[in-house]
């Protein structure tokens, strides 16, 4: 199915697909802690339809959201999918009943973990798929084990592009060294900025950077200063944080999720917010 639509943040490419800066982040489509299904199962297919209609062609997901439910609920809403649609997810980990975050990056893990991201999401290639590392798989010959397991998929056809999730800068060059790499994805924002000097690199290396929590995550952006920004320019301090973003690197694809119709109009109109040389003066001060 193929549309015409207009990019919020405008476009960047990602490995061979061409993507909204401005994005879609899935993980709060589930319910409390990120386990069973929507608060508001409607309200959570609304934003999922809104966010296609609104010409945003990034959606971030994973099949450990939910679990399932994440790419289950995307696959009924949006499936067949858009043509300029790419769809990222994400492998390397899992969740036990009480919905702690557990490590899954063993090769055979990393194999269930595509093929129940293929299931779920309906789709016979996934167009990029992020290893998100955690120990025990932090050290070099298990990180490179894991990823040279996802490039044997890549090249099955199964993977369109890999990513690495919440590494360092000598994890990301151990990646590189097993596969070609076109993403990283870590926690980044207004107020953690210790990824700076990385973004800079992944710019200068035509790669892309897609920080997770763009807003904080479960502890929320908060600061007087950019309050104060927010207050100046009368728009919510979200809209501040996610302009900020798009503006800090053209190598940066903003994530940010909701499960609200109404808080996801508000981050797509980030996409048309420009901070001044003041605004970005007095931002600056918050990571210090």
């Amino acid at each position: 199915m193929t549309t015409q639509r207009t990019a919020p943040g405008g476009t960047l490419r990602l490995g061979d697909r061409t993507v909204s800066r401005l994005g879609y982040g899935a993980m709060q489509l589930a319910g409390p802690g990120v386990m069973g299904p929507p608060r508001d199962p409607d309200a959570a297919r609304t934003v999922l339809r809104r966010v296609v209609e609104a010409g945003v062609t990034h959606i971030d997901t994973s099949d450990f959201y939910g679990p399932h439910l994440t790419n289950q609920l995307i696959r009924e809403v949006l499936h067949p999918y858009p043509d300029d649609l790419t769809i990222v997810t994400k492998v390397g980990a899992r969740r036990s009943e009480k919905g702690d975050w557990l490590p899954a990056g063993r090769p055979e893990q990393l194999v269930a973990g595509v093929e129940d991201n293929l299931r779920h999401l309906g789709v016979e290639t996934l167009d990029v798929v992020n290893l998100r590392v955690m120990p025990p798989i932090a050290a070099e010959p298990k990180l490179t084990a894991a990823v040279g397991a996802l490039a044997e998929l890549q090249q099955q056809g199964k993977i369109r592009h890999l990513g690495v999730s919440e590494v360092t800068p000598e994890q990301l060059g151990w990646a590189r060294g097993v596969a070609s790499i076109v993403c990283v994805q870590n926690e980044y924002n207004l107020a953690k900025r210790e990824d700076d000097p990385l973004i800079d690199h992944l710019e200068a290396e035509g790669l892309v950077y897609v920080p997770y929590f763009p807003l904080g995550g479960f502890t929320p952006l908060q600061s007087q200063v950019l309050d104060a920004v927010a207050s100046r320019r009368g728009v919510s301090a979200q809209r501040v944080a996610l302009a900020w973003l798009l503006q800090r690197s053209p190598a940066i694809a903003v994530i940010p999720g909701t499960s609200s119709p109404e808080h996801l109009a508000d981050n797509l109109a980030a996409a048309d917010l420009v901070l001044d040389e003041q605004d970005l003066l007095d931002l600056e001060g918050i990571a210090g």
